[in-house]
């Protein structure tokens, strides 16, 4: 087994030496150096061959996102934020972090960050080594993920956007309806149709937004208004003011 390259980025000695006692026995990880800035992160990542990064979000003089900002994608070892701020979940994976942990996280949730990263380097190996920027053009960035991050019951969920069928409206909650079950969160609408995009979702009423390729049918309803059918059963009221809007509704253009 080949084991993985870390390095661990920390202000706080007191958070390295626990990160360091809970990799300490993990058989595939080889921990190479530690750093107590970002500053010094950024020499350290680019002269060393690394695999992983565990860093730090808030740090005096530079932090975890500045960090980035400094490192070319395609040169980079894997990242995983460890991090007490769960605020910048969204803006780590807009520069496509590997994972992020919030403190205090447990061996279990390390161990999966930890499969993340083999199984990165793992597609790494297997795609050959990458360019270095001053040998030639670099890789181009890779498409941005379609995915929400949301907290519920202290935890952090990532869901690919086909993962949910439609949002529903909850008093000052929203209840997400999954494939595969239910989340609910304290979110309004508003914000939560902004995060979804209109590319994939689109608001059907003012209590509920759908994923259009879960709409099925539109059925007339009384008075020349329309409901909208899920695949899975759920029939939701079409609001009278987007009724012009039905080819945007079914995937198509409106006029």
């Amino acid at each position: 087994m080949t084991k993985l390259r870390v390095l661990l980025v920390d202000d706080e000695p007191l958070a390295r030496e626990r990160l360091r006692s809970l990799l300490r026995t993990e058989p595939a990880v080889e921990i190479v150096g530690e750093c107590g800035s970002g500053t010094e992160a950024i020499a350290v990542i680019r002269s060393t061959a690394l695999d992983l990064v565990f860093l730090d979000m808030q740090m005096p003089g530079c932090d975890g996102l500045e960090v980035l900002a400094e490192l070319p994608l395609e040169n980079r070892p894997a990242i995983v934020f460890a991090t007490a701020h769960e605020e910048f979940a969204l803006d780590a994976f807009k520069v496509q972090a590997l994972d992020y942990l919030l403190k205090p996280f447990d061996r279990e949730r390390l161990q999966t960050a930890l499969a993340r990263a083999q199984a990165h380097a793992r597609t790494r190996v297997a795609a050959g080594p990458s360019q270095k920027v001053e040998s030639g053009p670099t890789n181009p960035p890779a498409p941005k993920s379609e995915r929400l991050t949301v907290k519920t019951d202290g935890r952090l969920v990532f869901l690919k956007s086909e993962e949910i069928v439609w949002v529903e409206a909850a008093d000052n909650y929203a209840v997400l309806h999954l494939v595969t079950g239910r989340l609910m969160l304290r979110e309004t609408m508003a914000a939560l149709e902004a995060r979804l995009g209109a590319a994939s979702f689109v608001r059907v009423n003012r209590s509920a937004i759908v994923h259009r390729d879960q709409i099925k049918e539109l059925q007339p309803a009384l008075h020349g208004d329309y409901v909208v059918l899920l695949r899975e059963g759920t029939k939701l009221p079409l609001s009278r003011n987007l009724r012009g809007k039905l080819d945007e509704f079914a995937g198509g253009k409106s006029d």
